[in-house]
């Protein structure tokens, strides 16, 4: 991988900070106008021309005060296609653009699982996510969960000797929550903790499912320990399915509601986990994850050039349900470069919600 220059990381930082920029419109804008600084000079003009007001692109200074926040508290930012960024992550389309690291990133480098469950977790759940965590320690694995009460502190507990990355909501130096404070500081010292967040932010409820996709993103495959029917452990399971990951499953009774959410992953076809042999059986014949391209996760450029006509007959045939941007090309009869372009500037003129995995919705 090439390195970016100084000017190309703070342009990434600034364009990652963008109003309405998430991966998918990030990993567009670069592979329409080939590096954050010319996308970051081209978005003002191309707003202004679809009639959107009220787009903020952060300012200089606030770039710099969140690269001295994180500077003040020895965090490290690894942006996509550094080479200290997770070759597991940046499998995922699209990739995160950047993330932020407390402790020691290279553990994002090996081997990782990781461990969910609920946050009112059973005795038996815990004891179940930390002999879990230590055994997979012990065959090599970082151990990948969320910081939570529960099932995740187990699992963290359990990996502290081997290697474990705690990988939170808010940012590197939100702690929560705040009774896991001592954990969280025996991880950022021999572990890493991990954030998309600015440091600073605190944790909101937007910022759980980014989270998730980042902690399935970093694994081999994910276990599910206790969970009910509507909770962030199934998304996360849900994640890892669509990121071509494995997902694992332990059993309980059905009389306990937090048996649910394993027992139907089971019953969905994940794949059943009584112990790490189930796990170490199924890496076996494990599919071999997605090589990230050497130079650019980003298909061929895009035409400079979209006319009103073609975003309304491509804003016409959306709806709220998502549709695959190749289906999108064959129904508007139009090239995929065209459709995906047409895409980022409805998403940019908040006409469009683009979304992983090369889906759009209205």
């Amino acid at each position: 991988m090439t390195p970016l220059s100084e000017a190309e990381r703070f342009a990434r930082l600034r364009l990652a900070r963008t109003d309405r920029v998430g991966p998918v419109a990030f990993s567009q804008l670069l592979q329409r106008y080939g590096s954050a600084k010319r996308a970051l000079d081209a978005l003002p003009d191309l707003i202004r021309n679809r009639g959107r007001t009220g787009y903020a692109i952060p300012a200089p200074d606030a770039v710099e005060a969140e690269l001295e926040a994180g500077a003040r508290i020895g965090a490290q930012l690894i942006l996509w296609s550094e080479a200290a960024y997770p070759e597991a992550l940046a499998a995922v389309d699209p990739p995160p653009p950047l993330l932020w690291t407390l402790g020691d990133p290279t553990l994002m480098q090996r081997s990782c699982m990781a461990i969910v469950g609920a946050r009112i977790a059973s005795a038996g759940g815990q004891r179940i996510a930390r002999g879990l965590a230590q055994q997979l320690g012990e065959s090599g694995h970082v151990v990948v969960s969320g910081l939570a009460r529960g099932v995740d502190a187990a699992a963290h507990l359990g990996a502290l000797d081997t290697g474990t990355v705690a990988v939170l909501g808010g940012g590197v130096d939100n702690i929560y929550p705040s009774d896991n404070a001592d954990l969280y500081r025996q991880i950022a010292e021999r572990g890493c903790i991990v954030s998309e967040s600015p440091v600073g932010a605190r944790a909101q409820a937007r910022d759980f499912p980014r989270r998730n996709r980042i902690i399935s993103g970093l694994s081999r495959g994910v276990v599910v320990v206790e969970a009910e029917i509507r909770s962030g452990s199934l998304i996360t399971a849900r994640l890892a399915a669509e990121q071509g990951r494995d997902v694992f499953a332990v059993p309980g009774s059905p009389l306990d509601p937090r048996s649910k959410g394993p027992n139907e992953l089971l019953r969905q076809g994940a794949i059943l986990c009584e112990g790490i042999e189930d796990i170490e059986r199924a890496f076996a014949s494990l599919r071999t994850l997605r090589e990230p391209s050497a130079d650019s996760p980003f298909d061929p450029g895009q035409p400079d050039q979209i006319d009103d006509a073609l975003l309304d007959r491509v804003e016409a045939l959306l709806s709220p349900t998502p549709i695959a941007r190749d289906e999108l090309a064959r129904a508007a009869r139009l090239s995929i470069a065209e459709t995906a372009a047409a895409l980022l500037e409805l998403h940019l003129a908040g006409r469009a919600t683009l979304l992983p995995g090369g889906l759009a919705a209205s």
